[in-house]
């Protein structure tokens, strides 16, 4: 059987040196500048647009390869929105997490109606298996879609006051992207804002790990084991390279 050729091949650098800088974009707060700076400090010429199109092309891939290697999703989903303008225009950014807080799935989309409500259901039905229970605000817009989604009729819907933040799971989670956004100083092209956002939930969750319930020795531990994972699934197996 004929192998498939590695997504590496024509590259000028190697698979560590992309693999690393990718991983540094969407773990940490870095612009493609800081990186650019760092790599060179290591020895490695590069520009921030190689960075860039290093994001690009391989941040979606390594983003489903962290979700491959994640647990086995909860049973409930916590779903909330969020305001963001994109120069100037306001957009919605939709977000589903599990009861763990693990990120499920965004959906930036201009409008927070029912239409809205039913696209993101629908898209996360395709990705994961329906959920036991819904946890939402009391947007209007949740139930209404629900009602027409065949596959929610029997899920029980949970609201919540959001003034209470009872679903902190789903608002917390919203705090690493306006980190981020203000980083960045603001979002500007839908798509491109929806491909970064995408890649940027799983690959930083992949390395955020809850270090305030760990101990230091622990955390070390647990770190290096999804480092190892983050190489071998995104170096070691591309490539064909034998540990």
């Amino acid at each position: 059987m004929k192998k498939a050729p590695s997504p590496y091949h024509g590259f000028r650098f190697p698979a560590a040196v992309i693999s690393c800088a990718v991983r540094w974009y969407y773990r940490f707060n870095l612009s493609l500048r800081d990186i650019e700076e760092l790599l060179l400090e290591r020895g490695v010429t590069v520009t921030y647009e190689s960075v860039r199109n290093w994001c690009d092309r391989f941040g979606p891939m390594f983003a489903c390869r962290a979700k491959a290697v994640r647990p086995r999703p909860g049973t409930t989903w916590h779903l909330d929105d969020l305001f963001v303008k994109l120069r100037g225009k306001p957009y919605v950014l939709w977000r589903a997490v599990d009861e763990h807080g693990v990120e499920l799935d965004v959906l930036l989309q201009k409008r927070r109606d029912k239409i809205a409500a039913k696209r993101f259901f629908r898209k996360m039905l395709r990705s994961y298996p329906v959920p036991r229970k819904i946890v939402t605000d009391q947007l209007r817009s949740y139930s209404a879609a629900r009602s027409e989604v065949p596959q929610l009729a029997g899920v029980k819907h949970v609201f919540v006051k959001a003034s209470a933040r009872v679903n902190n799971r789903a608002e917390n989670s919203h705090q690493p992207t306006r980190r981020r956004e203000r980083q960045m100083q603001g979002f500007r092209d839908p798509r491109r804002t929806q491909n970064f956002l995408s890649s940027f939930g799983p690959i930083r969750q992949h390395f955020a790990l809850p270090r305030h319930r760990m101990s230091a020795g622990y955390h070390r531990s647990q770190l290096r084991g999804r480092l190892a994972t983050w190489f071998q699934r995104t170096v070691t197996e591309s490539t064909g390279i034998d540990q």
